[in-house]
């Protein structure tokens, strides 16, 4: 059944939130934890391109993109009928059991686009505190030292290990410990705060490694390349590459937690 295309323009039909947003609000206090606490006031019932619309009919300009997810716009007629075709093939089989040709098409489309020498393997996982905990897994299994080192405003998740790589006290931590052990924090790279170059910032942070870890018992650095929750920073040029590099001298793993650089969401 086909509908109208939504118009791609704001209208207000009621205060918000209207009169169904504020009866679902009641329900949704009433069934959902508090912990689960939309910001929103009103409650999506379509969303097409840059528009959503509410259950009381309001269009609203979609800022938040499901957290900067729907990069073609919500609806896309390609990413619909994809959707649609898939589900009438099979809902779902987990890949370690009943694998199927999609997974691997997708895991050789990313591995051929990572700006990687060499060959690249991909797996694909629930979230990125999912993504953060099976790479600190790895870390310590293959260098067989258990040592990790995140960086001053880093956010990694909500997950317990990721809390504790996590610089940020409140929302995220506040009265949830005690977490993870073996975790350390670095200062790194800060350009506007610090006025350091590159190659001063990453002179800075491996002399913490060396001094507060040590190498020997360091298996991975885990970085956001831009940093998010921590305030959007932009490491110094340069300052990536020389921890990288003093990384790999010292069987250091290092873990790249992209998020705010938008690898692979635009191609």
């Amino acid at each position: 059944m086909s509908r109208e295309p939504l118009d791609q323009s704001r209208k207000l039909v009621t205060e918000l939130p209207g009169p169904k947003a504020r009866e679902l609000r009641e329900r949704l206090e009433t069934y959902v934890p508090k912990a689960v606490s939309p910001s929103t006031p009103a409650f999506v019932s379509r969303a097409e391109g840059g528009i959503v619309e509410d259950v009381d009919g309001n269009r609203l300009i979609d800022l938040g993109a499901g957290i900067a997810v729907t990069t073609v716009g919500a609806s896309h007629p390609k990413v619909v009928k994809a959707v649609q075709d898939q589900v009438a093939d099979f809902t779902h089989t987990c890949f370690m059991v009943t694998p199927y040709e999609s997974y691997i098409q997708l895991a050789q489309r990313l591995d051929d686009l990572a700006p990687i020498p060499g060959q690249t393997r991909t797996v694909l996982l629930n979230s990125g505190a999912e993504a953060v905990e099976n790479a600190v897994k790895v870390a310590r299994a293959y260098t067989g030292k258990q040592a990790v080192a995140a960086f001053d405003n880093a956010y990694h998740g909500r997950t317990t290990l990721t809390m504790g790589l996590t610089a940020k006290n409140m929302p995220y931590k506040e009265s949830f410990g005690p977490f993870a052990s073996e975790l350390y924090r670095v200062p790194g790279s800060y350009p506007y705060r610090d006025g350091l170059s590159g190659e001063e910032a990453a002179a800075r942070t491996i002399e913490s490694l060396e001094s507060q870890v040590g190498a020997n018992n360091l298996a991975a650095v885990i970085m956001e390349p831009i940093q998010g929750e921590g305030g959007f920073i932009v490491p110094a040029e340069g300052f990536l590459a020389k921890v990288v590099e003093w990384c790999k001298a010292n069987d250091v793993l290092f873990i790249a937690d992209e998020v705010q650089t938008g690898f692979v969401r635009t191609g």
